[in-house]
């Protein structure tokens, strides 16, 4: 017999514990995620109504996550945290979406992801210790900054930043198009190319800076959905920083993508789609089981076409949940139940061996809510259309996952590619495999004068470039 689900100390008015995969949970986490229903309740949801209506930072939400030492969830028990696993950061992501603040969820996968980023090259770092440690007690927010101006979604290319090696440290410029938390975070992950960058693309190294060391344009942002998260630029503007504040060593930033931060990024906030989606499931049911018509003396539930909504928006979604929840086992089974001292072994990062699989959870979340909350304003009618009963404010958030980079158009086309040609050397990531077929064919197009045209400057480029100072290309750590 499952637990009775509550809300506000009463019998929650959504689905039930029978339609949740409760059998994923420790008793500890089930006890966790109770704790947070109830303050999803109290705090996070009505907190959720005013950012969304006046842009508010949900600061005020990371304060009642703290309470629980949520914000320490991922953090050994030696430096204070909760020592969870990946099963557990994806059930409170997804708890926090569905029946608190989708915006709240999200700046919270960005806190997990920076965390986590923290926490894979902390043993020898006394700095970023002590950032760990202060996470709850102080309310302490972090979050990425791994997104270019110059490159959209393909963030990995940090065209518009750079970092170099000075007396004592490093110099910093970031420049970002895209930080959740952008102006309201207190630390910051940033990713540059290395101090030692020389043209290869996959040379990647990340810092740690403080939130008086960033320029942020909070005022800017009004967006569609999640209008609560401060997506905004992001400018660390050539800032000079201790040596301990590289996180790692120079180069593995491209090992700390593969590793840790798409795998938690992409597990985190597909949590946090199939929250919204079943948050829309839960606003439409109570909807649909008490609305009347008093013609034909039948709820609005009572009519076959709804309940065919119904059925297919919670099999569809558990379907995708299943996914998540899948991938967050894998990861537990891979890490010990995310034992950061694996990694003071640098060559061990497993994680990083499963990285489509990440994508294609994301592209099924994403997916998936955007057609659930669709169907469920259909389901709600009229009633839908309006902003008190909730549902519209769940299908704007909803629409950022598509969006989101990776967008799902990237990642489909990745999957696809890595299906088709056996393996992640024809995603060609770091755009450096000359696609020869499309090369002929373009010339095959070409007159003998245009043909002699092209080889003279193709020619004069080479003799550019021999007459050049050589400099070698190093590759390293590579992703993807």
């Amino acid at each position: 017999m499952s637990a009775t689900k509550t809300w506000n100390k009463e019998p929650f008015w959504g689905l039930s514990y029978d339609l949740d995969p409760q059998w994923l949970l420790t008793p500890s986490q089930k006890e966790l995620q109770t704790k947070l229903i109830e303050l999803c309740a109290t705090t996070l949801r009505p907190n959720a109504i005013e950012s969304d209506a006046a842009l508010i930072y949900p600061r005020k939400n990371f304060e009642a996550l703290a309470s629980l030492g949520l914000l320490g969830l991922l953090v050994p028990k030696k430096w204070g945290g909760l020592g969870e696993n990946h099963t557990c950061a994806a059930m409170v992501v997804e708890t926090i979406a569905r029946y608190g603040c989708p915006s709240t969820a999200m700046c919270y996968t960005m806190h997990l992801a920076a965390v986590a980023t923290a926490l894979f090259r902390a043993n020898r770092n006394l700095e970023l210790q002590q950032v760990l440690k202060r996470l709850d007690s102080d309310v302490f927010i972090g979050t990425l900054s791994f997104s270019d101006p110059e490159t959209g979604s393909h963030f990995w290319y940090p065209f518009s930043s750079k970092a170099k090696k000075v007396a004592g440290g490093w110099e910093v410029l970031k420049k970002a198009s895209w930080t959740t938390s952008a102006g309201f975070a207190d630390w910051y992950v940033v990713q540059t190319t290395s101090p030692d960058f020389d043209g290869d693309y996959s040379d990647l190294s990340c810092f740690l800076v403080y939130a008086d060391e960033v320029q942020a344009e909070p005022k800017k942002w009004d967006a569609l959905g999640l209008r609560g998260n401060q997506s905004g630029t992001l400018l660390v503007d050539n800032v000079k920083i201790p040596q301990e504040r590289m996180i790692g060593e120079i180069g593995e930033g491209a090992i700390a993508n593969d590793e840790i931060v798409d795998p938690f990024f992409l597990l985190c906030s597909s949590a946090c789609w199939n929250g919204i989606a079943m948050g829309a499931i839960d606003i439409a049911k109570r909807h649909t089981t008490k609305k009347k018509h008093i013609d034909v003396g039948m709820r609005v539930a009572d009519y076959p076409t709804i309940q065919d909504y119904f059925g297919e928006a919670i099999m569809d979604s558990n379907a995708s949940r299943s996914f998540v929840f899948s991938m967050a086992k894998l990861m537990d089974d891979l890490t010990d139940n995310c034992d950061w001292t694996l990694h003071q072994n640098a060559s061990v990062n497993p994680r990083s061996a499963y990285l489509h699989w990440y994508w294609q959870i994301k592209f099924i979340a994403a997916k998936n809510v955007a057609q659930v909350t669709d169907k469920m304003l259909h389901a709600c009618g009229g009633t839908g259309f309006k902003k008190e009963l909730g549902i519209e404010r769940y299908l704007r958030d909803g629409k950022a996952g598509w969006v989101m980079g990776p967008t799902n158009e990237v990642l489909r086309q990745f999957v696809g590619k890595f299906a088709l040609f056996d393996g992640y050397e024809a995603l060609d990531y770091w755009n450096q495999s000359v696609n020869e077929r499309v090369l002929h064919n373009e010339i095959k197009k070409m007159d003998a004068a245009a043909k002699k045209q092209l080889a003279e400057e193709l020619l004069a480029e080479v003799a550019e470039k021999e007459s050049a100072p050589k400099v070698a290309v190093t590759s390293r750590a590579k992703a993807y």
